[in-house]
């Protein structure tokens, strides 16, 4: 191949439909095995994170909306009404105790007084001013008598007055206190049956959305499909040009011998071209007609091969793998496997790997996403301009996605060595941490963390993947991180992790609403209901147990947290809620 095809490639040289594309950026076109037509992969990675369009779906979307907000503004309402009937019942108990009270004082005035009358009785009939008369002896003895008498007879009857004016009084207060009471009930009455309506009326739009989200599903579910064929002919052509390769002799050349084109390339090779102009460097190609034979160094034809073999395990934060990876310890894995060691986390790959324009990158680069707010959030594997293979969070797994060029905020070439750390790039403006593609929260975040386009608790079940105890499910991400997190657990107690709650079904958030309306979210509104969050037990449910303690310590490695509003003395203490912190 002459010098002068050093220049910028054609787009002939990409590979199509999800398949790599070895040489995109060649002097020349590169030989390529041919395949199939393939789905191009998702922009959205594993065909699990968009709803596909559909009217019916977004209009009772709206319909679920509109109940929620209802509900949400009745919520005031029901705490009100419940909090006013508790009030009157108090009341009204009150009064009953004050009425007891005083019937029992009267009832003690008026034993005494029986007790007087049936004392006269047997000391010889009724006591009388005539009995007096006949019976006394001396008249001021009669006299003395008669005061007597009129002192008892007034002084029974203003204490028997004053109880029976007391019982009256409490007569009257619980008369009151019933009043309140029976309005009371009648007004949480009338909130309850607007409430009934409401939730029988989210109950309606639950199972119409549950038809309408069969559809999607189904329809997800051959996106996954498609995504599995796209991860299986990405490897196969990435096999079949490993074989060209070692059929021509050039599958083993090492990078060392690739970094310096300038000073000379063993054999045949020539130099490949550099967008800004030169060549660059850790690659060659071997010259031919009709197409050139991109050349790799060995280091990079091993990291991706190893890459391929992952395509499919689960994503799960802090993991390493053999079973799940995060991004950052997938690409220091597979490169670490052929020889080249490599920083374990985004961060630190960005800050030392050598970088080299993102117009010329190749497969086996390292791709960093983000944005200026966010700042770094993702690395991967470049298989062509177009395509990356990466342990994906939204995705949930290790995919061949589309390489969003937007937001590339630079491309490292391993093979080239370490370069002294740089600055990596930082959320500005307030904005969250992304890590291996999703948000990241802080323990003390209480927002909304919709993710796909779902309805909170209506998602899709070809979305979600299952935690291995029961029917209980979580996104992806998060079901491949509390797996990871649960075989911990199980390593240090010799017991499985215990778990009574995971993902919350819109249906099943309306009929908690319903029980305990004070107390449970909103339905909606949940974060159980995003599949994203698990309540525990165990001893996880009770603050200062060895099992709480160990969650503490250990849970944010594999991406969960304890939020804030729970712990004690935050108002709503729940030790037994965790929430993975993804978006």
């Amino acid at each position: 191949m002459p010098a002068r095809s050093w220049a910028h490639p054609s787009g002939r040289s990409r590979w199509r439909a999800g398949v790599v594309a070895l040489a995109v950026l060649a002097t020349c076109a590169v030989v390529l095995p041919a395949g199939p037509a393939l789905a191009a992969p998702s922009d959205q990675p594993g065909g699990t994170s968009g709803v596909l369009e559909s009217r019916d779906l977004d209009r009772l979307q709206q319909r679920a909306a509109e109940v929620q907000d209802e509900l949400r503004a009745r919520q005031a309402e029901v705490v009100a009404a419940r909090d006013a009937l508790a009030a009157a019942q108090q009341e009204v108990d009150e009064a009953q105790a004050l009425l007891d009270e005083a019937q029992g004082v009267l009832a003690g005035h008026q034993r005494e007084v029986a007790d007087y009358a049936a004392a006269v009785y047997r000391d010889g009939g009724a006591l009388t001013p005539l009995t007096l008369l006949l019976n006394g002896g001396d008249p001021g003895e009669v006299l003395s008598g008669l005061g007597f008498l009129d002192v008892v007879d007034a002084h029974a009857a203003r204490v028997i007055g004053v109880a029976e004016g007391h019982r009256r009084g409490a007569l009257d207060e619980q008369a009151r206190a019933q009043a309140a009471l029976d309005q009371a009930r009648a007004r949480a009455d009338e909130v309850g049956a607007r409430v009934a309506e409401l939730e029988a009326a989210a109950e309606a739009v639950t199972a119409e959305l549950g038809d309408a989200l069969a559809v999607v599903d189904g329809q997800l579910a051959q996106l996954q499909r498609e995504q599995l064929s796209v991860n299986e002919q990405t490897a196969a052509s990435w096999r079949a040009y490993v074989e060209q390769l070692r059929a021509a002799g050039l599958a083993e050349v090492p990078a060392s011998a690739l970094r310096d084109p300038e000073r000379g390339l063993p054999g045949s090779l020539v130099p490949v071209g550099a967008g800004g102009g030169g060549a660059q460097r850790g690659v060659a190609q071997l010259p031919g007609r009709p197409t050139s034979l991109l050349v790799l160094p060995a280091e990079t034809l091993a990291a991706v091969g190893s890459a391929m073999e992952a395509l499919g395990q689960p994503y799960a934060p802090g993991t390493t793998g053999p079973d799940s990876w995060d991004c950052g310890a997938l690409v220091q894995a597979v490169y670490g496997r052929s020889g080249v060691p490599l920083p374990a986390t985004q961060g630190e790959l960005f800050a030392r790997t050598v970088p080299v324009a993102p117009a010329d990158v190749l497969p086996g680069d390292l791709v960093f996403l983000g944005s200026p707010e966010a700042g770094l959030g993702h690395v991967g594997l470049a298989l062509d301009q177009r395509t990356m293979l990466a342990a994906d969070a939204r995705a949930g797994a290790v995919v061949v996605r589309t390489l969003p060029g937007d937001q590339v905020l630079g491309v490292g070439r391993p093979v080239l060595g370490q370069r002294p750390p740089v600055a990596v790039p930082e959320p500005s403006g307030g904005a969250l941490r992304t890590e291996c593609g999703n948000t990241v929260y802080p323990p003390s975040y209480d927002g909304g963390r919709a993710w796909g386009g779902y309805p909170n608790g209506l998602i899709p079940p070809s979305a979600m993947c299952p935690l291995g105890v029961g029917g209980h499910t979580l996104r992806c991400d998060a079901a491949a991180a509390y797996r990871a997190m649960a075989a911990a657990y199980a390593a240090d107690f010799g017991r499985p992790l215990c778990i009574t709650d995971s993902y919350r079904t819109y249906a099943g958030q309306v009929k908690l609403y319903g029980e305990k309306p004070a107390l449970a979210a909103i339905p909606g509104t949940s974060n159980h209901g995003w599949g994203l969050a698990v309540d525990l037990c165990g001893g996880i449910q009770s603050f200062g147990t060895p099992q709480y303690a160990w969650m503490v310590a250990n849970a944010g490695r594999f991406g969960f947290l304890h939020p804030t509003w729970a712990d004690p003395g935050n108002g709503r203490e729940e030790p037994w809620h965790w929430e993975y912190a993804g978006s």
